[in-house]
């Protein structure tokens, strides 16, 4: 153990410590010798100011029951917490690249200088705790800062969107209420004006976003979790109908396993497992499905049942 892992344990023994601690217990709890605890301690007193005391009477060290409450100055964690603090920042790195770097970069050399003076390496991070977005669509950063600028202060957002759905744009005046990141890709709910109702927006169709100084309209947790969570994917709203999957014993080693929703209702029968999920737009569902080719068969609704069967067909119609 570093001493700087070793001082951070010190303090939190005497600190949680309701009697002096005794030095058989320092000798421990830090798998060291007397002596060399015995200079953790006049570093603590000496260089940080500790109200580090000998209680004769109990035979132990304890922090100056009389003294202000110590802390230890500065930025002080243990190397186990600046690495899970450093490894986050890695995350959403990998995840949005700019997202943090700027605000973060004085933090992060102040971090790589502690895990220095503990003796260990903080370039291990970026090669070992890595994201690998898949058929991610990357938010530039002129669209995705004003985009969280607006969301996180609780201001109106004005844009440009461009959706898939149709070759027209349209401008938009909306009050954003969350960012979400799903399926490596960036989207934002927010109240529509035009709509009058929520939508979601995907950051890569978004050009010319502009901050407004009037504030957003808040709408209740519930509500939007009501919009984002209710259904299967990413299209919101209250579930139109319920699906229902029959997977073969091969894909249900792994279906059985996942949460494709939190509602879903899972069941082991003898020609196989048997999911049901509650939607609201079947398009996401209907791509999803298709992956498994013939591991999987829709048993109803009988809709959705006939748009993958007719799916099936055309893609039949290419390779014949």
């Amino acid at each position: 153990m570093s001493r700087f892992d070793r001082i951070y344990r010190i303090h939190e023994l005497l600190r949680g410590a309701r009697h002096p601690v005794s030095m058989k217990r320092f000798m421990e709890e830090l798998e060291a010798s007397r002596n060399t605890i015995t200079r953790d301690f006049e570093y603590l007193r000496d260089s940080l100011g500790a109200p580090l005391e000998y209680c004769r009477e109990n035979n132990g060290h304890r922090y100056n029951p009389a003294a202000p409450l110590f802390e230890l100055p500065g930025f002080w964690m243990s190397s186990g917490e600046l690495y899970a603090l450093l490894a986050c920042e890695q995350l959403l790195e990998d995840v949005q690249p700019g997202l943090m770097a700027q605000r973060l970069a004085p933090l992060k050399e102040r971090i790589r200088s502690l895990l220095g003076e503990s003796g260990h390496g903080a370039e291990r991070i970026g090669e070992r705790i890595q994201v690998q977005p898949i058929q991610a669509r990357m938010a530039v950063q002129q669209v995705f800062d004003p985009v969280a600028e607006a969301t996180l202060a609780g201001k109106q957002l004005q844009f440009d969107y461009a959706p898939r759905s149709r070759a027209t744009h349209s401008f938009r005046t909306v009050h954003p209420q969350r960012l979400l990141h799903y399926r490596s890709n960036w989207f934002l709910l927010a109240q529509c004006e035009s709509a009058n109702d929520l939508r979601l927006f995907s950051l890569d169709r978004i050009t010319r976003p502009q901050v407004l100084d009037a504030p957003a309209a808040h709408q209740a947790a519930e509500e939007l979790d009501a919009y984002t969570s209710s259904s299967f994917g990413i299209f919101g709203g209250q579930p139109q109908a319920t699906a229902h999957f029959r997977f073969t014993q091969h894909a249900a080693q792994w279906v059985a396993e996942e949460q494709w929703h939190r509602d879903q209702k899972g069941e082991w029968h003898e020609d196989g497992f048997h999911l049901h999920v509650p939607y609201s737009d079947p398009r996401e569902l209907v791509m999803d499905i298709l992956r498994y080719g013939p591991e999987v068969e829709v048993i109803g609704p009988e809709t959705l049942r006939g748009e993958v069967a007719e799916r099936v067909r055309k893609m039949v119609e290419i390779y014949d």
